[in-house]
């Protein structure tokens, strides 16, 4: 790839990437604020400031290594937003609001940049392709985020939200899974698709849910904002 389509293809995709993992962390913290948890406002991580949640790591270079890569998926992550649930006012229902915070914020910045998409023929020429580009990426990266955070597995909101809502009898166990839960969704996105392949199976279970999802919500916003 030659370098002027490098630093294109970065900027296009880094940018919508570090603001929707921003906003994420940041809505965890301004709603576990608002219920009474100020752990991650005495650590200034309140904030929409996304120097005080990037991860140089996880925010900039592992998405720009998969992208340079060409690999098939772009991932990254920041610093989680610390929650002490139990200074919660409620904490078993407080948590599952501040856990739903970072995904519908991720929502909600799919909904603009869907939105935002009739503003295009007003941008200056020379730079209505790079604004479309940021839009769209915005648009997929936002969602494929929220779908992904909803997985029923703890430590992702999806697995809180669930223990939350749960009679005790099944958030006990499952609760007791989140030490175990990154390894958990290794084995179900990586390890378990590469044993079925040699096995002559398709097993890749879990992305082939997170593609028909993200797919069917990116129809919805695009619907709802008019661009469908």
């Amino acid at each position: 790839m030659p370098a002027n389509d490098t630093i294109y293809a970065i900027s296009v995709w880094v940018l919508p990437l570090v603001i929707a993992i921003t906003f994420h962390e940041a809505a965890h913290g301004f709603v576990a604020h608002h219920f009474g948890d100020n752990t991650a406002w005495k650590r200034g991580r309140v904030t929409f400031n996304p120097l005080k949640h990037i991860d140089p790591f996880g925010t900039v270079l592992l998405p720009a290594v998969l992208l340079l890569s060409h690999s098939p998926f772009l991932f990254g992550y920041a610093k989680p937003v610390p929650v002490n649930f139990r200074a919660l006012r409620h904490p078993r229902m407080d948590m599952v609001w501040v856990a739903l915070a970072g995904p519908a914020t991720n929502i909600a910045l799919a909904l603009v940049a869907a939105a935002a998409f009739h503003l295009l023929p007003y941008a200056p020429v020379n730079s209505a392709r790079w604004i479309a580009d940021n839009l769209k990426n915005a648009l997929v990266i936002n969602v494929v985020l929220a779908v992904f955070n909803m997985l029923p597995i703890p430590p992702l909101d999806g697995g809180r939200v669930a223990v939350g809502l749960l009679p005790n009898l099944l958030a006990a166990p499952l609760s007791r899974l989140e030490p175990y839960g990154m390894l958990i969704l290794i084995g179900f996105l990586i390890l378990l698709p590469m044993v079925g392949a040699q096995l002559g199976l398709n097993l890749d279970v879990i992305s082939a849910i997170l593609r028909t999802a993200t797919g069917y919500i990116i129809r919805l916003l695009l619907l709802v904002t008019g661009n469908a």
